[in-house]
C-alpha cells in the first residue's frame, strides 16, 4: 500500500500511509484508537476506496472496489466484531459467499471443512448453530471462514480481544502454521506483549500517519507504547492503601442457567465492600458472562439472592440495579452497551436522561446535556466527529470510552466492570485503570471480571478464581501465586 490517503468529511483517517507485507511473516499494526489502523485495512479489504495512493499485490497494481474483489485476490479479514449469521450453522457460515448453484453439495463442503479443522487444530461441530457458540468459538469460526476461502493474506483486527490465555496460545500456534505454509498475516492489536510474541515486524501509526517501523528484535514494549501515544506511559499504578469499608454487595448461593439451559453458576457466593476491587479470574466460558448478566438485571437466578447496600433486589430488573446505585460496564459493548443507531450524545445520557439537570417535568434540557456530554468526551478522550455523530461510526475502543464515561459519571456505589479495557490501546487502558482506582478511592466497591489475568492482578485487592460456575479459590493481593491461580483456572483444586 503506497501513500494511501482517506478522508471522512473533515477527518483525515489515513495521511499518505505506506504499508508493506512480505511472504511468510506476521506484521503487527499498532496505534491508538482512531489512529487509522482499521481504516487502512478496510481499504485493503475493499470496504473503502482510498482518495489517493495505490495497492499492489505481488507487484501488480489492483483496484479493490469491494470485499469480493479482495477475496478474489486472496485477502481475508477477521473483524473485531464478528460477521457471522447467528441463525446458520458453522458449516453454512463457512460456505456463505463461496459455494453456490441450485444444488449445494454440503457433503463435499463438510469434508473440506473438517480437513481444514484437522489441519489447523480448530475443532468446531459443523452442525452447531452460530448463536450457540461461545465468543472464543465464534472467533475460531471466523478463522475457519478465512481458511475456507483459501486466503493468502489474513488481516486480523484485535483477534485476541475475546480470547482466554489458552485460546490465545492456540491461535498463535495456528498463525504460525499459516505462516509456515506460505501465508502472511496482518495482526492489529493493543496487547503489546502479544505483539512482541507473535509478530516478526511492527508498524506504528499515530494520527493517521506512519511514525515508526521496527523489527521485533530491535524494540521493546515500553518503546512501542511511547511511539503509539507520543509520550511516556506509566509502568505502574499508584493507589492509596485505604481500608475497605462496609459491604455494598452480597451474592448468596446463586444458581443460574445459561442460554442453553446448562447451569452456569452453582452455589456462587461473594461479598464486595466499599473501597475494594475484587477480581473474577477464569478461562472464558466458566460463568463470568452469566454473572455479569445477572448483576446487570438481564438474567434471573433460579436460587439465591442479591443484596445491594443492605437491600435485597429482584433478579431480572435492570432499573432496580440502576436505582440501587450500580454502574454496569458490559462484556459486549455493541449488543448491550450502546444503541448503535443513536448518537454519541444520546448514548451518553441513556441512564440519566430522566433525571435533573438533564430533564425536569418531562422536558429535556438540551443545552445542559450537550455541555455535560462535551465535557465527558474531552475527559475520556473520545475520538468522534462531534457528539451528534452516530455512535456506530466510532472505533471499538471509542465505543468503550462512551460506556465508561456514561457509567462512571453518577458517583456509583457499586461498579460491575466486565472486560473494561477489551479493545483499548495502551494509553486508553492506562486512563481506564486510573479511573477505576479513582472510583475505589472515592469509596465505590468494584467487581472486575476480566480474561486478562495481568489486569486482574494489577488492580485487585482480592482475586477469586471461577471454574464451571464454582469458586475454586480466593487470594489476597499480598499473597498472589500465579501457579496456583493457573491450576484453579484449569479446574485443579
Amino acid at each position: 500500500m503506497v501513500d494511501i490517503t482517506k478522508r471522512f468529511v473533515d477527518v483525515v483517517a489515513n495521511d499518505k500511509v505506506s504499508f508493506s507485507l512480505f511472504p511468510n511473516e506476521v506484521c503487527a499494526l499498532l496505534g491508538e484508537n482512531g489512529a487509522g489502523k482499521t481504516t487502512l485495512m478496510n481499504i485493503l479489504f475493499g470496504y473503502y476506496l482510498c482518495d489517493s495512493g495505490e495497492i499492489r499485490i505481488y507487484g501488480r497494481i489492483v483496484r479493490l472496489g469491494s470485499p469480493k474483489d479482495a477475496i478474489a485476490h486472496g485477502i481475508s479479514m477477521i473483524h473485531q466484531h464478528f460477521t457471522l449469521v447467528p441463525s446458520q450453522s458453522v458449516l453454512e457460515n463457512a460456505m456463505i459467499g463461496v459455494e453456490g448453484g441450485f444444488f449445494l453439495d454440503k457433503k463435499k463442503a463438510r469434508k473440506r471443512l473438517l480437513e481444514i479443522e484437522k489441519q489447523f487444530g480448530l475443532d468446531l461441530d459443523p452442525d452447531a448453530m452460530a448463536f450457540t457458540l461461545t465468543i472464543g468459538q465464534q472467533q475460531k469460526l471466523e478463522i475457519l471462514k478465512a481458511l475456507y476461502r483459501e486466503a493468502k493474506i489474513l488481516i486480523m483486527d484485535e483477534p485476541t480481544a475475546v480470547l482466554a490465555p489458552i485460546e490465545t496460545r492456540e491461535l498463535f500456534a495456528t498463525l504460525r502454521t499459516l505462516v509456515d505454509n506460505g501465508r502472511s498475516v496482518v495482526f492489529i492489536s493493543h496487547k503489546l506483549n502479544e505483539v512482541m510474541e507473535i509478530s516478526d515486524r511492527i508498524l506504528v501509526l499515530r494520527e493517521g500517519k506512519n511514525v515508526a517501523e521496527r523489527k521485533k528484535s530491535e524494540t521493546r514494549v515500553q518503546e512501542l507504547a511511547s511511539l503509539m501515544v507520543g509520550r511516556e506511559i506509566l509502568e505502574s499504578l499508584q493507589c492509596s492503601d485505604s481500608a475497605a469499608g462496609n459491604t455494598v454487595l452480597q451474592l448468596k448461593n446463586l444458581r443460574v442457567r445459561n442460554s442453553k439451559g446448562v447451569v452456569a453458576l452453582d452455589g456462587f457466593s461473594l461479598d464486595l465492600r466499599e473501597r475494594e476491587i475484587v477480581g473474577i479470574a477464569g478461562v472464558s466460558g466458566n460463568g463470568q458472562t452469566e454473572l455479569s448478566e445477572l448483576l446487570f438485571g438481564i438474567r434471573r437466578p433460579e436460587e439465591g439472592s442479591i443484596v445491594l447496600d443492605g437491600k435485597e433486589v429482584p433478579g431480572g430488573s435492570p432499573s432496580a440495579m440502576i436505582r440501587a446505585g450500580m454502574a454496569r460496564i458490559p462484556e459486549d459493548r455493541i449488543s448491550t452497551g450502546v444503541c448503535m443507531d443513536l448518537s454519541v450524545m444520546d448514548n451518553m445520557i441513556l441512564v440519566d436522561h430522566c433525571r435533573e439537570p438533564f430533564s425536569k417535568l418531562g422536558l429535556i434540557n438540551g443545552r445542559e446535556i450537550r455541555s455535560w456530554v462535551l465535557d465527558r468526551v474531552r475527559d475520556f478522550q473520545v475520538k468522534t466527529d462531534g457528539v451528534d455523530a452516530p455512535v456506530k461510526s466510532l472505533s471499538g475502543g471509542n465505543l468503550q470510552k462512551v460506556i465508561l464515561a456514561r457509567e462512571l459519571a453518577g458517583q456509583p456505589k457499586i461498579i460491575i466492570a466486565c472486560q473494561p479495557t477489551r479493545g483499548l490501546d495502551v494509553g486508553a487502558m492506562e486512563y481506564v485503570h486510573q479511573a477505576i482506582l479513582r472510583q475505589k478511592e472515592r469509596g465505590a466497591g468494584i467487581l472486575l471480571i476480566s480474561d486478562d489475568l495481568d489486569e486482574v492482578l494489577l488492580l485487585c485487592d482480592r482475586v477469586i478464581v471461577i471454574y464451571e460456575g464454582r469458586i475454586m479459590g480466593e487470594l489476597c493481593s499480598d499473597g498472589i501465586d500465579r501457579e496456583r491461580i493457573g491450576l484453579w483456572m484449569s479446574g485443579v483444586a
